[in-house]
């Protein structure tokens, strides 16, 4: 069966984020970022209907001088989404980002409302932005980071559940959640969380009603910067150096990307790695592969020796670095976007590739998210648009295998009617 897929223009919207708020409807984050560029920075809600079809229900315009929205996590089951947006030059001068958000769908008034806001980033980070946001399977954990400062938050409060972590080696580039655990991905190891009891949401640690005119029917809520030093501290519980790499170029520097534990199964998890190989002599830049990587995880031991995480399986997934990674909900494929252009889907069991868009954007793609129902995905570039694929029930992967096992069977069966004549 051959895959279907829709290229959608979004003129001067290049696309940075994006995550479905229900199984028809996708939140998108984009614009020119904080500098003048004179593309503004939005957030746009569409419908995306099973034939690939796209058609905007509502927009919501940052204020000037707000960088675009960099990361998005969303809770279809309460219509809201947690995102990253950088608070204007001038806030940011002063110590005041409010760089953590969660919005709300007014479905009466086609509206995205401002319903909470943290700052998370260090004070002085000019450069810094909130590049990782994810949610907990139960909706009730939000996990969040810049490049070295990583914070975990009570979902949709905001309020804090544990201290805030800063990495001393390495920059953050994901993280994931299983029911106890949070794996942060560093560029140079996977970092072990075990997680606390879950948060009440409620009571001392409810967010505080902003003071001042507010925009539309919403109230905005403003949660206090400090955290209290009665709030516990993340119990780091294992550490992963990156491993080697079958198949990569010896001496290549490997460096994680991202990682995604299986949605239903919490001993296996999945990275992506890219590889920078030694340059040679004669060669204008180094080499860069891009690897999944498939690990068998045991964690529920009290000590250290207890717990294993190895690899159980690699595949090469490209000639370009990777830049995002996704797991369908009902954990059957691997999406992954590529700095060369390409769009790529793997079996998630056997790493099998299944789908390969060579040149599914003109720019290197940006985000990448399967919808609630795993028939669709959706990929989005800087090069103003996105992309909208049908996902088969039945993809290439299966029936390869079996047009296999009977070519097989028949050079049996030949082989076997020449031996008896």
């Amino acid at each position: 069966m051959r895959t279907q897929h829709t290229a959608h223009p979004l003129p001067a919207f290049p696309v940075y984020s994006c995550a479905f708020v229900a199984s028809d409807q996708i939140v998108v984050g984009g614009g020119g970022g904080a500098a003048r560029s004179g593309i503004k920075n939005k957030l746009r809600l569409f419908n995306v209907s099973q034939d690939r079809q796209l058609k905007m229900l509502c927009e919501h315009e940052l204020e000037k001088g707000e960088d675009v929205p960099m990361s998005i996590a969303a809770h279809p089951e309460s219509r809201s989404f947690a995102c990253g947006i950088n608070s204007s030059e001038q806030h940011l001068e002063k110590g005041d980002n409010e760089n953590c958000r969660v919005f709300s769908i007014s479905d009466s008034e086609n509206a995205l409302v401002k319903e909470a806001t943290r700052g998370t980033l260090p004070t002085g980070a000019l450069e810094d932005y909130q590049r990782v946001t994810v949610l907990s399977p139960d909706g009730k954990l939000l996990a969040v980071a810049g490049e070295h400062d990583f914070s975990l938050l009570a979902y949709p409060s905001l309020s804090p559940v544990v201290q805030p972590t800063q990495i001393p080696k390495g920059e953050i580039y994901d993280a994931t959640f299983s029911s106890a655990h949070l794996v942060l991905a560093t560029s140079l190891n996977l970092l072990v969380y075990a997680l606390p009891e879950p948060p009440s949401e409620g009571g001392e640690q409810s967010p505080k009603k902003k003071k001042g005119k507010q925009k539309g029917k919403g109230k905005e809520k403003d949660v206090p910067s400090q955290t209290s030093s009665q709030t516990p501290e993340l119990r780091l519980v294992k550490t992963i150096d990156v491993p080697l790499v079958p198949g990569a170029p010896a001496q290549s520097n490997v460096t994680f990307r991202a990682a995604r534990f299986h949605p239903s199964n919490y001993n296996t998890l999945y990275t992506a790695v890219n590889t920078v190989a030694p340059r040679a002599k004669k060669a204008k830049m180094a080499k860069t592969q891009a690897y999944i990587l498939k690990w068998r995880v045991s964690l529920q031991g009290e000590n250290d020796s207890a717990r294993s995480i190895f690899v159980e399986r690699a595949r090469k997934a490209g000639e370009g670095g990777l830049t995002c990674l996704d797991v369908s909900p009902n954990g059957k494929f691997l999406a992954f976007g590529s700095s060369d252009y390409s769009l790529g889907i793997l079996d998630s069991t056997t790493l099998s590739p299944l789908l390969s868009i060579l040149k599914a954007h003109e720019f290197p793609i940006t985000t990448v998210r399967f919808s609630p129902t795993s028939t669709l995905l959706v990929s989005g570039g800087v090069d103003n648009s996105i992309r909208i694929v049908t996902v088969p029930d039945k993809f290439a992967g299966q029936p390869w295998t079996l047009i296999i096992l009977i070519v097989l069977a028949l050079l049996v069966a030949v082989v076997a009617i020449l031996l008896q004549q």
